[in-house]
């Protein structure tokens, strides 16, 4: 049993020369306070830096943001989550350069027991399986894309079910991935909710079609 996480670190600078945009409160104290750990990573011990990169507006809102240098498992997509939450909370400068990337390196680190007996291949491993199988999921994502457009070879789409049944992906990941973006867009986190929505309906279900019509036009 992994204990919860007791201690995230969090350091933030930023890559930019021009005048830094502010955020109340501060952000470190931001992504402390609303972390939640990775299923994944919290269970295989992973840890380490994301570095997330975001552009805000002339309002404080972020209209881009991505993982410029990831671990490779769910640490990723929380580090970005994290960022993507700020959204409006920022003063901007009138002299600020709208165009540049903010550059927020997250260190993610766990304080547990049981990870003082992991040894580091066996964290190595656990990131690679991560990596595999999402790699499994961009070819079933790949597939439906290029179904919607008329590309697909039908006798593929036969290969496709089984991967999806090896990675489990059935009606209840679905509809937890459902109510996971609906989660974010009440956090004001757009963008991750659409993501969401987008990777049920490349999962080749319509269980997301009507949230992507009304959220993500």
């Amino acid at each position: 049993m992994y204990k919860l996480v007791t201690a995230v670190l969090i350091f933030i600078s930023f890559s930019v020369k021009a005048q830094q945009p502010e955020m109340k409160g501060g952000l470190a104290n931001f992504i402390k306070s609303n972390t939640i750990y990775p299923a994944y990573s919290l269970q295989n011990c992973i840890t380490g830096t994301v570095n997330v990169g975001f552009k805000l507006n002339s309002k404080g809102h972020i209209y881009y943001s991505t993982v410029v240098k990831g671990i490779g498992t769910d640490l990723d997509e929380e580090a970005l989550r994290l960022i993507r939450l700020t959204n409006g909370k920022w003063t901007v400068s009138s002299k600020a350069d709208s165009l540049a990337l903010i550059v927020v390196p997250v260190n993610f680190s766990v304080n547990s027991r049981d990870c003082s007996y992991k040894i580091k291949a066996e964290i190595a491993m656990a990131i690679k399986a991560y990596q595999d199988e999402e790699e499994l999921k961009k070819v079933v994502l790949n597939f439906y894309r290029n179904k919607e457009k008329g590309l697909a070879k039908p006798e593929d789409e036969l290969k496709i079910l089984r991967i999806k049944d090896d990675l489990n992906i059935d009606d209840e990941y679905l509809n937890a991935k459902i109510e996971m973006g609906l989660k974010k867009f009440k956090q004001g986190d757009l963008l991750g909710a659409c993501e969401d929505f987008n990777f049920v309906k490349y999962m080749g279900s319509d269980k997301a079609n009507s949230m992507l019509a009304k959220y993500c036009k």
